[in-house]
């Protein structure tokens, strides 16, 4: 019954992170200028709080997706003559396309953020890697949304999970490897004089 709320929520709480760290990267670069009124929104609050709103809006989605009309088992006699195969039933299909919806806004509006200050000083600037993960994300998904609705019985499950695990190591790889590359290839990027630059 929850597997899909809780997938909605899981990946909520990412897509909320990435953009509450594309908001914290835009808003850094407007409060370097003498006497901006963006400095007071730098800090963890922001963030923190970014992340709450946005996954609390997916929490009640879930919350009321349980109430009115839950995921169900059904069994499936038609796609194999012969055979019983038993799989879940999403319920309302009004509020599982709602889910996806709001996770597909989040990268949505995570992606043009991000691309729209990928131009900004490379040093600092972590707006071209969360550019290009959000592009994964969305290329993945954009792909999976019709083969999970075109698919029936085990392979639901296996577009649906390919999904998941390709999404998920897209954003991971695309944000993390170019900095351990750096950090690993470039330890003259991480002394006082080239950060002050």
């Amino acid at each position: 019954m929850l597997r899909h709320i809780f997938f909605g929520i899981f990946f909520t709480v990412v897509l909320s992170s990435v953009l509450a760290k594309t908001i914290t990267v835009c808003i850094a670069f407007k409060a370097t200028t003498p006497g901006s009124s963006w400095r007071k929104w730098i800090g963890v609050k922001l963030p923190n709080s970014l992340v709450v709103i946005l996954s609390s809006v997916q929490v009640l989605n879930g919350v009321l997706w349980l109430t009115f009309s839950p995921p169900f088992q059904e069994m499936d006699m038609d796609t194999y003559h012969g055979k019983i195969i038993l799989q879940c039933n999403e319920g309302s299909k009004l509020a599982f396309y709602l889910m996806l919806g709001y996770m597909g806004f989040l990268a949505a509006v995570s992606l043009i953020l991000a691309f729209m200050v990928r131009t900004l000083p490379d040093i600092y600037n972590e707006a071209k890697y969360i550019t290009f993960s959000m592009l994964v994300f969305c290329s993945v998904w954009i792909c999976a949304i019709p083969a999970y609705l075109s698919s029936k019985g085990k392979s639901t499950v296996s577009v649906e999970a390919f999904a998941i695990l390709a999404s998920g190591d897209g954003i991971v790889f695309c944000m993390f490897l170019p900095k351990l590359w750096n950090i690993l290839t470039k330890p003259e990027l991480k002394t006082r004089p080239s950060l002050q630059k």
